[in-house]
């Protein structure tokens, strides 16, 4: 007599696999801006800009990139703990969200950047 063998079948959620995927790229983003905004508040310190006017205009800007970034990061832990964003609905406004203020925090440090450039002279 012959035993059957058992075969375990195991199935894959797409959604959440997308959902995970999806998370992960937004978290390299908001690291990456944190790190350029990082980057960008210490090269003001550094050269002793952030002591003129033009300077402290570009550290409030970053200053206020930062704030954004924290939301962003709230947002992101909402969407990976909270079972309220879990439908599709509220997880596409929570992106629209970060996206948001993503873009923002892009434009200010970007202004930024090129504040430091132009100084630089490139």
């Amino acid at each position: 007599m012959r035993k059957a063998a058992s075969q375990v079948g195991m199935v894959i959620d797409l959604g959440q696999v997308r959902a995970k995927r999806r998370l992960l790229a937004y978290q390299n983003k908001i690291f990456r801006a944190l790190d350029s905004n990082r980057r960008s508040i210490g090269r003001l310190y550094v050269t002793g800009l952030l002591f003129s006017s033009e300077g402290s205009r570009a550290g409030r800007d970053l200053l206020l990139a930062h704030q954004h970034l924290l939301k962003v990061v709230e947002l992101l832990d909402r969407l990976r703990t909270s079972p309220a964003t879990r439908s599709p609905t509220a997880a596409n406004e929570a992106y629209r969200e970060l996206d948001l203020l993503l873009e923002r925090t892009g434009e200010l440090t970007s202004r930024t950047g090129h504040y430091l450039a132009a100084l630089r002279g490139e």
